[in-house]
């Protein structure tokens, strides 16, 4: 059994390392200048010395005298120094204690905020220093911070209730089939397809929230890509779709290099494409084109619809958020589209820029840097 330490009220001292350097500093200086200034009547006087062979009998004894007089000043001064050099290390201490009290309040406030209390900020004052500028950085990480559990939160919340609602579903199908006295195998069979249409509903959910966790990771190791050969790719497995709504694409595919994930940057166009095909009218199009410009690698995707204020587009790019009500139940998402989009195009450093169309409808443009250049953040430019 281990033995109990010391109580550390008792045995232990609060460690001022920065505030005792400063002091020794201080009083290290101080030192330094009284001893040259010490030093200064001992040369003088070797350089009396110096001279008494020139001289008589009685200059000697003059210049003898004068050298007992200087030691002993040479003496007293350096008592004095050593009482000044004391006074001036506890004087360093106290004056350094007092510059730095700001950043001990500061490191404990810090210490104090945690996940739960990020809403608590520390004040800066309106000293203007160095001080003040590192507490008002710290509040801004903290902001940043909050915001960032906030909506980690609010996703959480969101994903456990998208999960939960076709387990219940499920349940509830097998539930009743099994309780119906005059069930046979024509009702436990459309069970069964009502059960597997839920189970692909989860499949879809369960990759679109891999997908979004996967770019928010960031890209390790960047490969060249062409965003029109990719492009053509999911069109090609979304044209029967395409026809099954009645909704016509128009396409413009020009060569559109770029460098990243190939596979988050399909997962990006896919989602596109799939949101322009789902939130669209019946009859209504979808414009796709790819370029490079002296700005980098675009693709540009345009659909009818039902009209969005302007005000609503960011909200769009949110995890989980919908227009309408009935909106989910209308186009078979989950309104994870339009924000696996946003954490793949932050992840590359591209910039997504979204426009709602007055007669309806979304025109949504991103933009990767170009192959050769290097994106200067994780985070990209957004529009949104």
């Amino acid at each position: 059994m281990a033995r109990p330490g010391p109580p550390a009220s008792v045995f232990r001292f609060p460690r001022r390392r920065l505030q005792l350097q400063l002091a020794l500093f201080y009083a290290g200086v101080f030192l330094v200048s009284g001893v040259a200034l010490l030093a200064i009547p001992g040369i003088a006087l070797i350089g009396v010395k110096s001279t008494v062979h020139a001289g008589t009998r009685s200059s000697a004894s003059a210049i003898a005298q004068h050298g007992t007089d200087v030691r002993q000043q040479v003496i007293g001064s350096a008592v004095a120094l050593a009482i000044t050099v004391v006074l001036s290390l506890v004087l360093g201490w106290l004056i350094a204690g007092r510059l730095l009290r700001p950043l001990r309040t500061i490191t404990a406030t810090a210490r104090d905020i945690s996940a739960s209390n990020l809403h608590q900020r520390l004040r800066p004052g309106d000293r203007g220093d160095e001080f003040t500028e590192l507490a008002r950085t710290l509040n801004d990480l903290f902001g940043r911070l909050e915001a960032s559990f906030e909506s980690q939160r609010h996703f959480v919340a969101n994903a456990s209730h998208e999960l939960r609602t076709p387990l219940t579903a499920e349940r509830t199908l097998i539930q009743v089939a099994l309780a119906d006295p005059g069930g046979n195998e024509q009702t436990l069979r459309a069970a069964c397809q009502q059960v597997l249409a839920l189970g692909e509903q989860q499949e879809r959910l369960i990759e679109a929230l891999l997908t979004l966790a996967s770019s928010e990771r960031g890209i390790q190791v960047r490969e060249p890509f062409d965003l029109a050969e990719i492009t053509r790719r999911v069109l090609l497995v979304r044209r029967q779709e395409a026809g099954r709504r009645g909704i016509s694409v128009g396409t413009r595919l020009a060569a559109a290099p770029a460098a990243g994930d190939p596979s988050l940057a399909e997962s990006l166009v896919a989602n596109l494409v799939d949101n322009a095909l789902r939130h669209n009218a019946a009859g209504g199009q979808v414009e796709i084109s790819t370029a490079a410009t002296a700005g980098g690698a675009h693709i540009w995707v345009s659909n009818t619809g039902t009209v969005i204020p302007p005000g609503e587009v960011e909200r769009l790019f949110r995890p989980f958020q919908q227009l309408g009500p009935d909106r989910v139940r209308r186009s078979g998402g989950h309104g994870l589209g339009l924000a696996i989009v946003h954490a793949i195009a932050a992840a590359h450093g591209a910039a997504v820029r979204p426009r709602a169309r007055p007669e309806g409808g979304l025109d949504i443009d991103v933009s990767f840097p170009r192959e050769g250049d290097q994106p200067a953040g994780s985070g990209g430019n957004s529009g949104a």
